[in-house]
């Protein structure tokens, strides 16, 4: 049975003591009063008749025999007085059974060195508040309750970490009858002070994304307690659009003071500009954590003092994982952990999880594989926290540009020693990738050099039979999908892989420039207006034919021996000038493009398309050159891998990222 005492708060200044700073794990938050309405979802469940009540006649505080379910169909919402208070209306049960407020307690069990915790808040008014747990199989279990009444409180109640190994939550509901009651603050604390210091540096590389920026500084910069915790904000400035210039710069820069440093340089990617963090961080500030953010990010700040809190209370250096909420549909999650496939070097989510869940239809609770616990390889960074001694110990990223760079980050630390752990409730919102083409636009030359790098530097096979299996599965399809621009990248980036280890530094500044320019060759790599292409010659009902999709082994090889037959023949040459068919971006499947000579294809953000144009001598030679480069890795792979691994750490080193630097 968990105990649970009663204080008289002092509430004398409007700062969290500094024992109560040093113990919380997790503060109580609500929304912002802007937030659209389904992005309460993830702070607060308040669905009527939501959990199992107990509410005792006698006015026992903790019958554990009686349980009824309360229906509320005149329940009202939660009214936020701040970002960490509330007014729970009379005639109102409300559950904090949600993202931000429920506790990871299985995250906490495996990872760190705590086996209790205590729920604290500070509470007035009349109503009942209970504490419920799950098992990794969702199974609820009521674990306390307690009425309170009156006059204003702080209720302490302690919390066992033990039985959460494969999984579970803690989290709190909140009901009233008559009367209102009101959240003052409360929070998951440890019964301990955390070790060490909370002493973050934050570092988020940006290249024309000042606004953005500049909000994420703001927020920073506006909680006292996240403030508290800032040794430095390191913003390395690559792009023309500057931080500085922006409007609300003044009072964000004077909010943090000099601890803000912005550092203009040229255009070395996100690795380049993750790498100068580190760089400033290990040789100017005396920080202990590093904190990775992307720079088109909205910000939970609440999130930088849980990962700075879970890093402390670590067993053992750990890097620490925030998830990623989607920008454009708020109460949306894109991931909740991501794993990699070492042989084929792909990465993707972790077993039993699911892509893209909203919390508005369905909670926390209704969601069963959300309560066992997901372990992970490797944390992307738009949020992701790196020990200082993990960084001294393992070096800077490797010099990547973009893609690729957190992954091997991740596994190059796990070969270290240092797991990851991504944390639920540590998020930030960041534009979903269902509206980026990084797979067969211009980054698609970094998806695959830099895939063969951690290959060479990951993979435990000899041979990546897989990886090249794949690769030129891949190419294929491309192919057949009249993506030559993307096949004339991949050639790129495994000639530029077969040059070895030491090209990486010097392809930094040169990279973009070359690989856009190559983009450019092809009409399928230039982006319109589909109002200055012609409409296109077939209607929607011949398209509609054309889109079911072959399915079985059977039918999808003789739909392939079909589409390669038509790649021998002529061209129809109107197509060239007059699209057959205008295809959305969800409709441009192998199986279709493989039987049209030219056609037009929506980009993923909606604001353009490109049109493709069947080229069967283009088809022929790229494919025939696609097949030697291909024979070419297998053959040189081993001694390359030696060579790779070989230069990894002076890939790494400070020395030669100061290079960089001051160039």
């Amino acid at each position: 049975m968990p105990s649970s005492t009663v204080c008289s708060p002092d509430h004398s200044g409007t700062s969290a003591p500094a024992e109560s700073s040093s113990t919380l794990l997790q503060r109580v938050i609500f929304p912002r009063r802007a937030d659209p309405m389904a992005v309460r979802a993830l702070y607060l469940d308040e669905r009527s008749g939501a959990a199992p009540r107990v509410w005792p006649a006698d006015g026992r505080a903790n019958p554990l025999d009686v349980e009824v379910r309360v229906t509320n169909p005149s329940g009202r919402r939660v009214r936020a007085l701040s970002r960490t208070s509330a007014q729970v209306p009379a005639q109102t049960e409300v559950s904090f059974a949600a993202y931000f407020n429920a506790f990871p307690a299985s995250y906490w069990r495996r990872w760190s060195t705590l086996r209790t915790l205590r729920l604290r808040l500070d509470v007035e008014g009349a109503g009942r508040i209970d504490i419920y747990r799950s098992k990794a199989d969702a199974t609820q279990i009521h674990v306390h309750g307690e009425l309170v009444e009156g006059m204003r409180r702080e209720l302490h109640i302690e919390l066992d970490l033990t039985p959460f190994e494969d999984g579970g939550w803690y989290w709190f509901d909140i009901s009233t009858e008559d009367s209102e009651l009101i959240v003052h603050s409360g929070g998951w604390h440890a019964p301990l002070s955390a070790p060490g210091r909370a002493a973050v540096t934050i570092g988020m590389p940006t290249f024309n994304r000042p606004t953005d920026c500049v909000a994420t500084l703001a927020a920073i910069g506006s909680d006292e307690l996240v403030s508290s915790i800032v040794t430095a904000v390191v913003i390395p400035d690559q792009g023309a659009n500057k931080v500085r210039d922006q409007d609300g710069f003044a009072a964000a820069q004077a909010a943090l003071g000099d601890r803000l440093r912005i550092i203009d340089q040229a255009n070395i990617g996100g690795s380049g500009g993750y790498a100068r963090v580190m760089y400033e961080a290990l040789e100017n500030t005396d920080c202990d954590q590093i904190l990775y953010m992307d720079d088109d990010i909205v910000l939970e700040p609440d999130s930088i003092l849980r990962a700075v809190a879970f890093s402390r209370f670590a067993r053992h250096p750990m890097l620490v994982g925030g998830q990623m909420l989607q920008a454009q549909a708020r109460s949306r999650l894109h991931a909740w952990g991501e794993v990699v496939d070492r042989q084929r070097m792909r990465w993707n989510k972790a077993p039993g999880t699911e892509y893209d869940h909203d919390f508005a239809q369905h909670s926390l609770r209704d969601t069963a594989w959300m309560h066992r616990r997901t372990d992970v390889d490797y944390n992307a960074w738009w949020m992701c926290l790196i020990p200082r001694t993990v960084a001294e110990n393992i070096g800077l990223p490797l010099p990547l540009f973009i893609k690729w760079d957190d992954v091997e980050y991740g596994l190059r630390a796990r070969a270290a020693g240092y797991p990851t752990a991504t944390v639920p409730g540590v998020g930030i919102w960041h534009m979903s990738f269902a509206d980026k083409d990084d797979a067969t636009d211009w980054q698609a030359y970094f998806h695959l050099r830099n895939r063969l790098v951690g290959a060479a530097l990951h993979n435990s096979d000899a041979r990546p039979t897989a990886l090249l299996a794949d690769s030129f599965k891949h190419a294929l399809r491309h192919a057949l999908a009249m993506e030559y621009s993307t096949l004339a990248l991949q050639e790129m980036a495994i000639r530029d892989f077969l040059a070895g280890p030491e090209a990486l530094f010097d392809k930094l500044p040169t990279a973009l420039g070359e690989v856009r320019a190559r983009c450019a060759d092809f009409t399928d790599g230039q982006v319109v207006d589909s109002q200055d292409v012609p409409l296109p010659a077939g209607g929607r009902l011949a398209l509609q034919r054309m889109l079911k999709p072959p399915t079985n082994p059977v039918i999808i090889g003789a739909t392939l021996l079909k589409r390669l037959a038509h790649q021998m023949r002529p061209v129809d040459a109107r197509a060239q000038h007059r699209p057959q068919l205008a295809l959305s971006r969800q409709d441009a499947r192998w199986f279709v493009l493989a039987a049209l000579d030219g056609v037009t294809v929506s980009t993923a953000d909606g604001r353009g398309v490109t049109y493709r144009k069947r080229d069967p001598q283009a088809f022929r030679s790229m494919l025939a050159r696609s097949v030697a480069l291909h024979r070419k890795l297998a053959a040189e792979f081993p001694a390359l891998r030696k060579r790779y691994r070989a230069a990894a750490p002076q890939l790494t080193d400070r020395t030669g990222w100061k290079r960089v630097f001051d160039a």
